[in-house]
């Protein structure tokens, strides 16, 4: 038998190479080719355009449609992030900092299985901060159970300066959010997955957008499932209490004087370069200024027409399968703080109550105040020595008590599928509390579990075994809608109902235990003194400003 020519067997094998290290798919916008990752049997797209962040006078406004092309798109750009200010919560080394920075990523199993289920993860931030591939999912998607994809959405005043004009009506960082669960129904078969399938996954800021996602009607049959990690859209730090006052003050702590004058105000915003509206950390302030808002309807599509209480209270909403829950000590979030804030909180306490609630009289407020004290202090004042005080304040009034909260109310409206935890798993690996030899079990956590970590291999046993627990119970969930299905080797996790009030401890022995949480204390304070947020108006009344609700640091 004749021998191959070496020019044929070099041509054979390049093609076979090629074939093995990268796959190129059709969406609708053109071919998209994405490469296999060194040491992961999965291939990922990078840098995909989902959508198109408008410009000019129309900036602050929802998402156009994505570009389209011929030619293969090379999906290999990694480094793309929306504008926003480089805190200490990040670097931007690397990065591309891009006004067109709606892009997406998708991370697929090299397998010929398809309808693979999707995980779609909006990731966190404070909605000042982060990008999409900030975390990565590699060691899941290895397992070829499921598919996972990311994105960018517009940040800062960039996503959420909400002046409810026809210019700035609000929340385009939102609307980016459902122009990607949109992008991803019509796409995502092109890379195996089930666009019937979706489970929409945040952390922090992540999981309260997906927790508002589940209640908009603008996203309504777009996903099937929500796992939310450490927030939800009750939060005093979800919707913005009064957005046209939070424009009124960014505008003047950026040196604008005329915030009194809306038209004046409007136009400072569309011509204010990027530059200037990420030159202030608002993640280091009391309450976050640009958040999510309940929009006026101005013409376009609203996302968030009503508060969530008020959505949540109706019942009118898709109530599907929910994963939700905290971690023990949530409030070291805002440990970075501690020492700008400890005098303060000692002098005038009432100034750090949530923003969402509203006193009739200022002895209601101080009488309100005293009890606070008195539940999470005692006779102790905020000190290093007591440390966990503080911890255990803003665990529960950022995270604990709104997720608590909206349980209740998701309980009343006939929800049936809500499967709710504690993570309070510590190992060798965790980072001491400030001031204490105490592990502590943070702010979004358990997050970290799910996505990779470095030289994760090397932890400790029970490190490494709570990964595994943590991604089984997760892509479980995304699987077949519950996190321990029959058949599973880990242990009977039920719905919570009203007859049953239970959650799941995750620890280094897991088990359900009776809903108890410090937290409650706050259900007759929000019952009595809970206000909604407001809808921004054009009016131009004076600027009363809150100053003894945010500090400038």
């Amino acid at each position: 038998m004749p021998s191959l020519p070496w020019s044929l067997v070099l041509f054979v094998s390049f093609v076979l190479a090629n074939e093995e290290t990268s796959l190129l798919v059709k969406i609708q916008q053109g071919p998209v080719k994405g490469y296999k990752l060194p040491n992961f049997d999965i291939f990922a797209f990078y840098g995909i355009p989902y959508a198109t962040a408008p410009t000019g006078v129309n900036r602050f406004r929802g998402p156009l449609p994505p570009p389209s092309w011929d030619e293969p798109f090379e999906a290999t750009e990694n480094n793309i992030i929306c504008p926003q200010n480089n805190n200490l919560f990040q670097t931007f080394d690397g990065m591309q900092v891009l006004e067109n920075c709606l892009v997406a990523t998708i991370y697929v199993p090299n397998t010929n299985k398809t309808n693979l289920p999707v995980i779609a993860y909006v990731h966190g931030g404070a909605y000042q901060i982060g990008h999409a591939n900030r975390l990565t999912p590699k060691h899941v998607v290895h397992n070829k159970d499921v598919i996972v994809a990311s994105f960018n959405y517009r940040l800062g005043a960039h996503g959420f300066l909400c002046l409810g004009t026809k210019n700035i009506p609000g929340n385009a960082g939102m609307k980016d959010q459902v122009a990607f669960l949109r992008w991803l129904q019509k796409n995502i078969a092109s890379f195996g997955g089930n666009p019937n399938d979706v489970t929409i996954y945040g952390n922090s800021a992540g999981s309260r957008s997906a927790d508002l996602l589940m209640i908009s009607k603008a996203s309504s049959g777009l996903f099937k499932k929500m796992i939310g990690d450490s927030g939800g859209s009750l939060s005093a730090q979800t919707v913005q209490v009064n957005p046209l006052q939070n424009a009124k003050l960014f505008a003047e702590m950026l040196k604008f004087d005329d915030v009194d004058d809306i038209n004046a105000l409007e136009n400072f915003y569309l011509n204010a370069s990027y530059e200037v509206l990420t030159s202030i950390d608002t993640t280091l302030l009391k309450d976050y200024l640009f958040t999510p808002c309940v929009e006026r309807d101005v013409g376009d599509e609203v996302v968030l027409d009503k508060s969530p209480f008020e959505i949540l209270k109706s019942g009118e909403y898709a109530q599907v399968p929910m994963l939700y829950g905290f971690t023990e000590m949530e409030g070291t979030y805002r440990l970075p703080i501690f020492q700008d804030w400890k005098e303060e909180m000692n002098r005038n306490f009432s100034a750090f109550l949530p923003i969402d609630l509203q006193f009739p009289s200022e002895n209601e407020r101080e009488e309100t105040t005293t009890n606070v004290v008195e539940y999470y202090l005692g006779k102790d004042k905020i000190s290093e020595e007591n440390i966990l005080l503080f911890v255990n304040y803003f665990t529960d009034t950022m995270y604990v008590h709104p997720m608590l909260r909206a349980i209740q109310l998701h309980l009343e409206a006939g929800h049936k599928n809500i499967y709710s935890y504690e993570y309070s798993f510590t190992s060798a690996e965790s980072a001491k509390i400030d001031y204490t030899d105490i592990p502590a079990t943070s702010h979004s956590s358990q997050t970290t579990m799910f996505f990779d970590s470095e030289n994760e291999h090397e932890g400790s046993d029970e490190y490494k075994e709570m990964k595994r627990i943590i991604r089984e119970m997760y892509t479980n969930f995304a699987i077949f809608g519950e996190p321990c299905p029959h058949g599973s080797s880990l242990p009977h996790w039920p719905s919570i109902t009203k007859e049953n009030m239970q959650i799941m401890s995750l620890n280094q022995t897991l088990e359900m235990k009776p809903l108890q949480h410090r937290a409650t204390f706050w259900d007759d304070v929000y019952a009595k003194y809970y206000r909604n947020p407001s809808i921004p108006t054009v009016s131009a009344n004076p600027i009363r400003y809150l100053r003894n609700k945010l500090l400038i640091l």
